[in-house]
């Protein structure tokens, strides 16, 4: 039975060119590759994560390190192949689809983005002593809140930070359920958007 998209893997040198375009594919602007292109000169990238499909790197995302707080992450940019967007590498190819409760058809595990985050979420349920040091304390996301709340961000518990993004839009994603106070310091790059 198939299950969906390979296992993430990080994003080394060999692969800065095939991020590069597809960050080019997946946004109107090359913004978000010029950031990530940044992120990396200015020594602030923590992490970069790719979900590699037949070949080719189907999603990525980026998590930068931010000036402030200190241990917080950004999760920026993230993207998905533009042709497999939403679950549409299924539905081109009947048989990659699996058993549903609906229509018998699920295309879930096909959604590289969904998938990206719940492996993200994942590190947060590990018990603290058997989580890797270099896992941010707190992650941060600019996004649709009705989106990333679904793999663990939430909404509610950003609103007490103090951001130069609008707080509608800020998400973050950490253990326990306090709601801290913080001012949000953004790695330069993001200044040159």
């Amino acid at each position: 039975m198939v299950v969906g998209p390979d296992f993430s893997t990080s994003v080394n040198e060999e692969h800065y060119e095939e991020v590069d375009r597809l960050l080019k594919s997946a946004f109107p602007t090359d913004a978000e590759a010029r950031l990530v292109r940044q992120l990396r000169a200015d020594g602030d990238m923590i992490f970069e994560s790719r979900k590699p499909w037949d070949g080719k790197i189907g999603g990525y995302f980026a998590l930068s390190r931010m000036s402030a707080p200190e241990g917080w992450a950004c999760l920026a940019p993230m993207a998905v192949r533009p042709e497999w967007q939403g679950g549409r590498l299924a539905e081109r190819n009947p048989n990659m689809a699996v058993g549903g409760p609906k229509d018998g058809m699920y295309r879930g595990p096909w959604r590289f983005g969904s998938r990206m985050l719940q492996e993200l979420a994942a590190n947060y349920e590990i018990p603290l002593e058997r989580l890797p040091a270099n896992v941010p304390k707190t992650i941060v996301v600019l996004g649709k809140p009705s989106f990333y709340g679904r793999y663990g961000f939430s909404w509610q518990r950003a609103q007490k930070l103090k951001s130069p993004y609008p707080l509608a839009s800020t998400l973050i994603l950490r253990r326990g359920d306090d709601v801290p106070e913080a001012e949000l310091v953004y790695p330069r790059a993001f200044s040159d958007l």
